[in-house]
């Protein structure tokens, strides 16, 4: 769209603005493109689901001489390493994805992602030595981190208000989806059939993002109004006239949180800022504290250790489909009952899960005689588990966190929210193993289970419902001008 073009839809008159005014609200548009290229980015959470998924069915393989690519089996400490060093690279990573996101934009920063998993998989493919699969789990970490961070900026700027819950909790199923496919092929394949498999995504992602738009949002903070007008065309399929109002709403919002340039010390200078921040970092906090990763990393560990009648890799399988289905309710409802309902659903289901399967296994610990008739008990612990994760506290953080920030200071806030969430990860990865051995699996479970009741609490008397608003009325909400 050239100048000239532009400029006929520009009204003069006070009668024509009011006319562009009536036309942008009767013009409906359609919501397909947003969506299309909403489900088209998250293709970097299925990558991200299968690094994080990739220890589940890979534990076993390297537990074995017959199907290990490794010249040694793994010690204790190794396999440690191995998982945790996934939220180590994904914690690093957001100090250098947020300012890149700002420099390049969102669109050229998650693609760039894409290299990370590329190189990884490929080391993973050559590996004989535990020294280059922790390599390669690394680089997987920074990606993780890059995606999880400008992820949810790129989301929260194409979304239209009605939409965004929707959109941003798509991370979440796309997440399990991603867990779920090397659920599904790892324990029916051969270790490098595995890695080929997980090396086709981040192609995929790439041959397909590439022709998305940038953010409208990005546009306008560079300056360049003619690339955001297309944009924001294309993403709600309306005429430049119909696009009018909400161009004039996300250009003040932009433009005002960019009269000064954000630091970080103007994220904790402005009151709704630090409100913000709190209930961020807050969910993101309790959702790693869940014990969530514990649950992906080590399923069907924790499923041979119970003793059920059900396989391990069968048992892991039916966990994973029930996570995809259950995430996938998460858009249907998210817009329609509100983020904070669901939260306050979730907490309490996971309190409720962790409890019962912390009962089970002190059953178990103490021989009960009772423990025989209880086999179905673990499965149905981390089903209801999984499924109450994936609907709230799964997807509804980065949801949030999209949503939460001005444009001046949203990559910093990003930043620290998604790094305090993988250094949560990571402590909870490497030390697991230590902590079941001191205390036993049951008051493991139960320790997680009572940080839930925790973030029940919060949920209610912190977490602000963001339900229908637009960005602009978030943060009059958050600074007290409503």
């Amino acid at each position: 769209m050239n100048p000239a073009e532009l400029n006929q839809y520009q009204p003069v008159a006070t009668f024509e603005k009011l006319e562009s005014s009536h036309f942008s609200k009767m013009e409906k548009g359609s919501p397909s493109r947003q969506f299309m290229a909403g489900i088209i980015v998250n293709l970097a959470s299925v990558m991200v689901g299968t690094s994080l998924g990739w220890t589940s069915p890979i534990g076993p393989k390297f537990a074995s001489k017959d199907t290990s690519p490794l010249d040694t089996i793994p010690s204790t400490s190794e396999n440690s390493w191995i998982a945790s060093l996934v939220a180590l690279g994904a914690l690093i990573a957001p100090f250098i994805a947020g300012p890149l996101a700002e420099r390049i934009g969102r669109k050229f920063t998650l693609l760039g992602s894409s290299a990370f998993f590329l190189v990884s998989w490929v080391l993973l493919l050559t590996t004989a030595t535990v020294v280059q699969v922790l390599v390669a789990r690394f680089l997987q970490g920074l990606g993780v981190g890059f995606v999880m961070t400008v992820q949810t900026m790129y989301i929260g700027e194409i979304a239209s208000s009605e939409y965004r819950g929707a959109l941003g909790s798509l991370m979440q199923l796309c997440i399990v989806t991603g867990i779920l496919y090397v659920y599904s092929i790892g324990p029916y394949v051969s270790y490098h059939a595995l890695q080929w498999a997980c090396l086709v995504l981040p192609i995929a992602f790439d041959a397909t993002f590439f022709f998305m738009p940038e953010t409208p949002a990005y546009y306008i903070s560079k300056g360049d109004k003619e690339k955001a007008v297309e944009s924001l065309c294309f993403l709600r399929g309306k005429t430049v006239e119909g696009v009018q109002e909400e161009l004039h709403e996300i250009t003040s919002t932009v433009e005002e949180s960019l009269k000064n340039k954000g630091t970080v010390l103007d994220l904790f200078r402005n009151a709704g800022n630090v409100k913000a921040l709190i209930i961020c970092a807050g969910l993101i906090s309790f959702q790693q504290l869940s014990g969530i990763n514990i649950i992906l990393f080590y399923s069907q560990n924790i499923f041979e250790s119970t003793g059920s009648s059900l396989s391990p890799a069968v048992s892991t399988i039916l966990v994973g489909a029930v996570q995809v289905l259950a995430s996938g309710a998460t858009p249907l409802i998210v817009d329609r009952l509100g983020r904070k309902p669901i939260l306050l659903t979730s907490a309490g289901g996971m309190c409720i899960s962790l409890g019962t399967m912390g009962l089970y296994f002190f059953l178990k610990h103490t021989e009960s005689p009772s423990i025989d008739s209880l086999g179905w008990l673990p499965i149905m612990s981390l089903i209801v588990f999984v499924s109450v994760y994936c609907i709230g506290f799964g997807p509804l953080p980065w949801a949030v966190l999209g949503e939460m920030f001005p444009a001046n200071v949203k990559s910093i806030a990003s930043s620290i929210v998604a790094s305090t969430c993988w250094v949560l990860g990571f402590l909870i990865l490497q030390f697991f193993s230590d902590l079941d051995k001191a205390v036993g699996s049951h008051w493991s479970f139960w320790i997680f289970g009572i940080l839930c009741g925790v973030a029940f609490l919060f949920t209610f008397t912190t977490v602000m419902e963001t339900k229908g608003l637009s960005l602009q009325e978030i943060q009059d909400r958050l600074n007290g001008r409503v």
